[in-house]
């Protein structure tokens, strides 16, 4: 009779997958513009690599967000009552949203103050995602993990390719504060789906649980799940983090860039996240991550050969970049991403999902500052042929901590 109440009371998939997706592109059009986009901006306007690849501190709310993620949870799944995801969601977009319209009014130059207003910008998308993840795991049953997470890796390259892509050409033809102030508007529409449907239709129910951090890390999955996320991460996440500013070097305009990121991240990316879903079940997880890796690590070598003198044409350079930012990760974290969904407990899904989550932030932030770093004082020859190693000797290590199905 329980297992009868908990299928009852869960919404539509379908409009999980719906609403659930518009916060998760909402959420990846602050990420693009932040790592992506913005780096590209800075470049052309003469920064330094090494100071740009500071930019990866922003990622620090993101790496750091277990340590609210329980107090969040426990607001979110009260001991009665329904849910309140929709208050948080609330109330961190409209912090995102005037952020983001503050980025645009002191412009990119103002190189401290950008920093500090986009942290708080990523505090507050970070937090709204705890929600999110919570919900989700919680609303999806088990045969929709799948699925689910492919909506949301989804979700996340369609807002890549906005925040990106868009954002970046914005910028070329229209300026700064009108290409931010655009994000800030359509960060406002793609919150109203979620707020105003499935979420009002959380049940309300009597919770014994409490979430912790101690109950989570108490259990042997939580633990494999930390240690999937950080080999995993720096080895095909690290390579990408100076991947924009090496197309720049490389004779390729901001424009062109843009539109590289949008195509890749609209078309390649979400065509491959939904083509990561289906291979897991035939696959397996651990062969998905395997074959993700061993391609990468092929694009990274690529890469080295290009800048150490390949004779390799422009067209097959900006080939590859969309292959290996766009299709080959996203196929990965679609596969990774449905691990972690489950292995997270549904009683606490946003403090489980969030320690994964804040493992891949941190491995992201440390590997972006040490890629600044290599590059401008070793160039980008030397980066890429040290990331392509690093990828090829994650795929022993991944194979022993994935799941084989």
């Amino acid at each position: 009779m329980q297992r009868e109440r908990e299928v009852q009371a869960r919404p539509s998939p379908i409009g999980v997958f719906a609403t659930v997706g518009g916060l998760y592109v909402a959420q990846s059009v602050i990420g693009g513009i932040t790592w992506s986009g913005l780096p590209a901006v800075m470049r052309a306007e003469g920064l330094p690599l090494d100071r740009i690849g500071l930019l990866s501190l922003i990622i620090l709310p993101w790496a750091l967000k277990f340590l609210w993620a329980p107090a969040v949870e426990r607001y979110r799944l009260p001991s009665t009552g329904p849910a309140r995801t929709a208050t948080i969601v609330l109330a961190g977009g409209l912090v995102s949203i005037i952020g983001l319209a503050v980025v645009g009014a002191i412009g990119p130059a103002a190189f401290i103050p950008l920093i500090a207003c986009l942290t708080v910008v990523a505090f507050a998308a970070a937090t709204v995602d705890i929600a999110c993840d919570g919900y989700a795991v919680q609303s999806l049953s088990s045969e929709h993990h799948g699925w689910g997470n492919a909506a949301q890796v989804g979700g996340a390259y369609l807002g890549s390719a906005i925040g990106a892509g868009l954002f970046l050409v914005l910028v070329d033809v229209s300026g700064w504060r009108l290409a931010v102030w655009s994000m800030a508007l359509l960060l406002f529409l793609l919150g109203l789906p979620f707020l105003l449907g499935a979420s009002r239709r959380e049940a309300h129910e009597v919770r014994g649980h409490v979430p912790s951090l101690r109950s989570a890390l108490r259990r042997r999955e939580i633990r494999r799940g930390l240690a999937a996320a950080a080999i995993y991460v720096i080895a095909q996440k690290a390579g990408l983090a100076m991947l924009g500013p090496f197309l720049i070097d490389a004779g390729l305009d901001l424009a062109t860039v843009g539109l590289l990121n949008g195509v890749g991240s609209m078309f390649v990316g979400v065509a491959a996240a939904l083509l990561g879903g289906a291979l897991v079940r035939p696959w397996g997880i651990r062969s998905v991550l395997v074959t993700a890796l061993i391609l990468q690590a092929a694009c990274f070598a690529f890469f080295a050969a290009y800048d150490f003198g390949d004779s390799a044409a422009a067209t097959l350079l900006m080939v590859v970049a969309v292959a290996s930012s766009s299709g080959i990760l996203a196929v990965g974290f679609v596969a990774l991403y449905a691990q972690f969904m489950r292995w997270s407990d549904p009683k606490q899904a946003g403090v489980d999902f969030t320690l994964f989550q804040c493992m891949d932030a941190l491995v992201s932030m440390a590997g972006g500052v040490a890629a600044g770093y290599v590059a401008e004082h070793f160039g980008y020859g030397v980066f890429f042929a040290a990331a392509g190693m690093i990828a090829a000797l994650a795929v022993p290590a991944i194979g022993l901590v994935a799941d084989r199905h």
